[in-house]
């Protein structure tokens, strides 16, 4: 089970010559799971790292497969990709079907943090190491790793794009929208984007427009989860782009005219904000509107490009994917992980590495996701 240690260092310019893309599966040989249509290399049936994601119906998982299979392919690690469609029963599955080929390290993205606890406790009782991808599993002592994003800080640079391109006066609307109530940073967002927005609320320069519970605790910048549950209870989009358009439509429907005009937006993700923009764009009485996003999409790119939507959060998942690796090398190699923080998952402190993001505006476009070799410039059009 040993592998070369050369194979297993992933190198900048490995990780960086990854370009993360929109298709299926990578070209791999072997057997093909009819679920996710990820190949998988054939060792005799034997799978040493298991990957769960939450669906392959949006872009950004689909890049985290790419990664996946690409870095632990080239490590010379056998693997799995599975994807959960949204259903936390078809997750637990995944993960009893991953057991079964022998894996010994499990990296899960749950599509529900609590309960995806029962499917860890599985993995857990089996031997298997687990690592806790983008989104902590809560309530459970079966997760040994976490490895993420600053989601605080996401929320944080959102909230503070909204605050540096807001328009002069006071009473400015502000709109909130939120992830899904299932998903911890769904609120770990929400907690950074209030920290630095609750100050502009409280002293009159932002109107909350779309959210009561929210609007009564506007004097209040420390939220409880429960009271932050309670405002996203209001605006969540479920992570779902038809949800959000027509929330949005509602919300704009209910409006009056002194929540019009000029007006700021907090959009979860960039699926959400497209169809969010895409609302607000076609009001008559919305004269402009600032939005935000994150996971810089390729859709959500060239809307930033031509003008529909403000910035994105950009999250390196080539980074995010080989940190992972690299702990799940450390492990079968019989090492202990580098981590660099903790995350407290109600039950114990995860050990966590955190992975730096980037705000994307149409000014820094091309040198973030181009210049870098994340994307092509032949993908856009109108790039500068």
């Amino acid at each position: 089970m040993k592998k070369k240690l050369m194979g297993l260092l992933l190198s900048a310019a490995m990780v960086l010559g990854l370009v993360a893309g929109c298709g299926g599966g990578s070209q791999t040989s072997g057997g093909s799971d009819t679920q996710s249509g990820t190949k998988v290399e054939d060792n005799g049936g034997d799978v040493q790292v298991g990957i769960v994601l939450p669906t392959k119906d949006e872009p950004r998982w689909l890049q985290d497969q790419k990664q996946f299979e690409q870095i632990l392919g080239d490590a010379g690690f056998t693997n799995q990709v599975l994807f959960s469609q949204g259903s936390s029963a078809t997750e637990k599955t995944n993960v009893e079907t991953l057991i079964s080929k022998g894996i010994k390290v499990l990296i899960i993205c749950a599509q529900d943090g609590a309960a995806a606890s029962a499917a860890v406790e599985e993995a857990r009782d089996a031997g298997v190491k687990v690592i806790a991808y983008d989104r902590l599993i809560t309530g459970t002592d079966a997760v040994d790793y976490y490895v993420t994003f600053d989601s605080f800080a996401v929320g944080q640079a959102q909230g503070q794009y909204l605050i540096d391109n807001a328009p002069s006066g006071s009473n400015i609307p502000l709109y909130l929208y939120a992830g899904a109530a299932t998903d911890n940073n769904a609120f770990i967002f929400f907690e950074g984007a209030w920290s630095v927005l609750q100050p502009k609320i409280a002293d009159g320069t932002f109107k909350i427009a779309n959210s009561s519970e929210a609007e009564a605790l506007q004097d209040k910048n420390e939220l409880s989860r429960d009271e932050i549950g309670k405002i996203i209870g209001q605006i969540t989009t479920d992570w779902d782009f038809n949800v959000a358009k027509s929330k949005a439509e509602a919300h704009l429907t209910a409006a009056g005219s002194d929540v019009k005009g000029d007006v700021l937006v907090l959009a979860p993700n960039d699926g959400t904000s497209r169809s969010i923009a895409d609302v607000f764009a076609t009001d008559k009485d919305i004269s402009s509107y600032v939005i935000t996003g994150q996971d810089s999409e390729k859709a959500s790119v060239q809307y930033i490009i031509d003008g529909k939507q403000s910035m994105t959060v950009f999250k390196d998942t080539r980074t995010l994917a080989a940190d992972s690796v690299a702990m799940a090398v450390d492990i079968l190699d019989g090492k202990e992980p580098a981590t660099d923080s903790t995350y407290n998952n109600e039950k114990i402190d995860v050990p966590a590495k955190q992975t730096a993001i980037v705000v994307v505006t149409k000014d820094n476009v091309k040198e973030a996701l181009v210049d870098s070799g994340y994307y092509e410039a032949s993908d856009f059009t109108g790039l500068e």
